[in-house]
């Protein structure tokens, strides 16, 4: 079992079909046992970019609303999602004084960061920092955290 932290651009890709969409698929299929953390952002994010979909006429309006229902059934049963708190908000401020994030990413390393810290200190397994911005994952791998791109995955 491995698992994965999924920011917005690589969770989107098990919504809507792009390069790395069947990476993706596969990392989150029951029988792969794999986890999937989510920051509590994550699924506002996913939305964004399916509302943008929806009004670039990529996706039918039918299309938008059966993936905000597969989102909201997927945040409540399969992905392990983090809150935000006040101390990760201030976080992920300090990270944009070290890093060229924009906010979201900021707060979505912020999460992966503190989450990291949590699976060291309980002794398990690392997870892998899935994104498809480059930035972000520069910074991740600079933060110590063990990173891959989903779009190198086609």
């Amino acid at each position: 079992m491995t698992r994965y932290f999924l920011d917005s651009s690589a969770l989107i890709k098990r919504y809507v079909t792009e390069i790395g969409s069947n990476w993706v698929d596969a990392l989150a299929l029951p029988t792969s046992g794999n986890s999937l953390i989510i920051a509590q952002v994550t699924p506002v994010e996913v939305m964004s970019g399916i509302s943008r979909y929806k009004r670039e006429n990529i996706l039918t309006a039918s299309a938008a609303k059966s993936i905000r229902l597969l989102l909201d059934r997927h945040v409540k049963q399969e992905y392990f999602v983090i809150e935000l708190t006040a101390i990760l908000v201030q976080q992920a401020e300090d990270l944009l004084e070290k890093y060229p994030l924009r906010a979201y990413d900021s707060i979505q390393l912020a999460t992966a960061v503190a989450a990291s810290g949590q699976i060291t200190s309980a002794k398990l397994t690392p997870f892998v920092f899935v994104s498809g911005d480059k930035r972000l994952l520069a910074a991740a791998n600079a933060e110590g955290l063990t990173v891959d791109d989903p779009n190198l995955h086609p």
